[in-house]
């Protein structure tokens, strides 16, 4: 544990607990929406800088984003491909299929009767 780590409250430690099991389960299908909308291949960086211009406190890293997105492709909601880079490293680019356009509509409608239901008591 660090020196920082102890001085802090534990509602703070439980609140960040809280936060990274919410961004855990709504990382898909937040990477689903985006690919859906940007209308063309994105590499991880690009998503990763459109999150961060959302929300730079929600804590959703690059490193996080890589294991979601080949897990989405290995499922099929995703496609890649492998671009060269004349800057660093080539680049993987990524592409909604017609499946993870389909098991996006599920997931909104899942998260809209969730958020739905939470809203019922924790809204005034």
């Amino acid at each position: 544990m660090s020196a920082v780590e102890d001085l802090e409250q534990p509602e703070e430690g439980l609140a960040r607990k809280f936060q990274k099991e919410l961004n855990a389960g709504l990382t898909g299908l937040v990477l689903l929406t985006i690919l859906e909308k940007a209308g063309d291949d994105l590499y991880g960086y690009q998503i990763a800088k459109q999150l961060q211009q959302v929300s730079p406190s929600l804590g959703l890293k690059q490193g996080t984003l890589y294991p979601v997105l080949r897990a989405m492709s290995g499922n099929g909601l995703l496609s890649s491909r492998v671009v060269p880079s004349y800057a660093g490293p080539p680049r993987r680019y990524y592409r909604i299929t017609d499946l993870g356009r389909a098991t996006l509509l599920q997931w909104q409608a899942i998260w809209r009767e969730t958020r739905a239901f939470v809203d019922v008591f924790i809204e005034p």
